[in-house]
This record gives structure tokens, sequence and C-alpha cells, in this order.
């Protein structure tokens, strides 16, 4: 067991300092403060660090610590630290250690006795779900998927039951795959995707997943939160003979195939895919 108070004077101290998702108007006076006491800056990427500090007017050494060098150079920060220099670590934006470099910094500096304190300030994942209509009670923060469309899957697959809101990170590259991945995988579900959050074009776009799955991916830029409703239990209490007469119904109606499957899905809030498979059993 260990326990010690950050600011006692007792131990080596590193210091993460959380930075604006967007508008730097949300730099917190605690954390200029605390980066013009510093005599060293680590950073995920320095050119970014160094043009946010100049627009404070503070002048720092900066070295970097990003994914590709970070046992190296957090291992580096821990000797500077033990001699006695007063060391910050920043991300390029939000909290150190959320989907970026900097877990590995911490988990070294406990190993050496080294307290870690971080300065608050902007999250992007939570902007974006207390702004969202999705609950937020509980939620599961997952961040970025696998790149790999089947890898991604998997890891939604082990998602899916979870009853949780569900919380990811992605790029404007990748937004229009992994929407439809999640639609793929998760069903019609209620989500969210947020997008320039604190800046001027700051946007939330809210619907189901298969409605989200039409969008223009032009007009879908900047860095964004996708937020997705939990699973819900009473979903896997529907019998399949229930979606049979839905289906059904409909289809006698006049209703095409397609267009019912769509309808089942929404209204019984189940996942097209299994309403698919079903009405592929009717002739």
């Amino acid at each position: 067991m260990r326990r010690n108070k950050s600011f006692d004077g007792k131990s080596p101290l590193l210091y993460l300092i959380a930075v604006p998702i967007g508008n730097l108007k949300e730099m917190t006076p605690r954390a200029l403060e605390v980066i013009s006491e510093c005599d060293l800056i680590a950073s995920e990427d320095t050119r970014n660090t160094k043009a946010l500090l100049s627009k404070f007017n503070i002048r720092k050494d900066v070295v970097s610590l990003r994914e590709h060098n970070e046992v190296k150079a957090s291992m580096d920060l821990i000797e500077k630290i033990k001699s006695g220099l007063k060391v910050a670590y920043m991300s390029d934006a939000g909290y150190p250690g959320i989907s970026d470099p900097g877990k590995i910094l911490v988990q070294k500096a406990k190993e050496n006795g080294i307290v870690v304190s971080t300065i608050s300030g902007s999250c992007a994942f939570i902007n974006a779900l207390t702004s969202s209509f999705l609950p937020s009670n509980r939620f599961y923060f997952h961040g970025f998927l696998n790149p790999v469309e089947n890898k991604a899957k998997q890891e939604l697959e082990d998602l899916k039951d979870r009853k949780e809101t569900l919380i990811f990170y992605e790029s404007p590259h990748r937004i229009d795959k992994t929407i439809m991945v999640l639609y793929k995988v998760l069903g019609n579900r209620e989500a969210t995707i947020a997008r320039e959050l604190t800046k001027i074009n700051e946007e939330f776009i809210e619907g189901t997943l298969e409605e989200l799955t039409h969008l223009d991916k032009e007009t879908l830029i900047g860095e964004m939160v996708v937020i997705v409703s939990g699973n819900k239990e009473e979903n896997k209490e529907i019998d399949e003979s229930i979606i049979l007469n839905e289906l059904n119904i409909l289809i006698e109606s006049g209703m095409s195939k397609k267009d019912a499957i769509k309808e089942v899905s929404n209204k019984l809030k189940i996942a097209k895919n299994r309403v698919y498979d079903l009405a592929n059993s009717i002739k």
C-alpha cells in the first residue's frame, strides 16, 4: 500500500496538465501558474505545446514524450525529477493518458516514488456526454476502435451487451467507416456525434446509427466523439415469433421486405441484422 500527499514536499512531484480541446480561453489560471513555475515541460508534440505557451507569453524548455518514445522519454524525465527539476507533462488536447500518451510516464513515476498530480481542464468525452441527450449516470469510455475493421467488430461484440452509454473517439477520415461498423454490430441504437467541441463550429448530430450512416462525410470535420446508447435488457426478451408477426403484418400490407426490416428494427429497438435473418425465413 502507498499513501502520499501530493503537496507536503516530502516526495518529488510530476504534474499532468489538461489543456484546451479547442477554445484556448479554457486554459485555467492554475494550469498557467504551474507551467510558469516548472523547469521543464514534456509534451506529445513540442511544436503544438510551444505555440500554446507562446500565446500566454510563457517560455520554457519543451521535450518530446510521445507514443513512439514513451518508455525512454519517461525514464529520462523521472531522472530529471529525481535530480530536483520541477516537471509537467501536457498532451496536445485534453488530459494526458486519455487516448493519448502519458500513462506509461505515470506508472514509471509511481514505481520510482514520484507523486503525480493532475491539473484539471478540458475533456472531450465529458463535454460531449453531458451535452448529449443520452444517459450520463453510467457510461463506458472506450476511446478509439481498432482501425482494422474485423478487429473493431470484435471489440464491439465484446461491448454490445453493456447497458452503460458507450463513448468512442474518432477522426474525420474514418468516421464514416466507424459509424457503419457500429450500426452493423450494435444495431440501430440512438447515437450522437459531437465535433469541434468548444470551437465556433461546435456541432451535435443526434439520431439513430442508421440515420448517421447517411451523413455526408465531407461535412464531418474535426476530431469527434461518438456516443451510443447502451444495450437495453428488454431487447433480449423479444421472442422471434413477435418479430416475425410484425414483419408479416407490414409485408402483407404492401411494404417491401427491406422497409419492413428497418421499421421493425426501429420499433422493437433490436439489431437490424437479427430482423434481416428472420425476414429471410418468410416466403
